[in-house]
């Protein structure tokens, strides 16, 4: 089974060990506690949004690029069938990629074509006021 806090960890603890950093340094940065910093890295506790909001501010990184590489991370493990798990050795954990895309390429929603009903009457301003 996929545990999406172990994803988190593991992905807040490559980008901190890539950066050169130590626990104590992102702790301090993040003013949370070095003990509660490892058991986020490690799996063992779920991290509420403004304490991953924080990381990720000591880390110099956007969070919404550290969740884009948790989501990347737990769907090629779905689309494997392979459980990821914090006791899971590094060389068989799923690779992280260095860089996440700016943007999709052009072709990513051919063959989709959203259904929108057209709009009968749109109200001016007034109707709306008047309302």
């Amino acid at each position: 089974m996929v545990l999406l806090r172990q994803l988190l960890g593991d992905v807040l603890r490559r980008l901190r060990v890539r950066q050169g950093r130590t626990l104590r340094e992102v702790s301090t940065l993040a003013r949370v506690s070095l003990g509660y910093l490892s058991e986020v890295e490690r799996g063992q506790k779920e991290a509420s949004s403004e304490l991953l909001a924080s990381i990720c501010g000591a880390l110099g990184v956007p969070l919404s690029q550290v969740l884009r590489e948790v989501s990347d991370q737990f769907a090629l493990a779905e689309l494997q069938h392979a459980p990821v798990l914090a006791d899971v050795p590094e060389r068989e954990r799923l690779p992280i990629p260095e860089t996440v895309p700016a943007s999709l390429p052009e072709d990513a929603f051919e063959g989709f074509r959203a259904v929108v009903p057209p709009i009968e009457h749109t109200p001016d301003v007034k109707d709306m006021v008047a309302a």
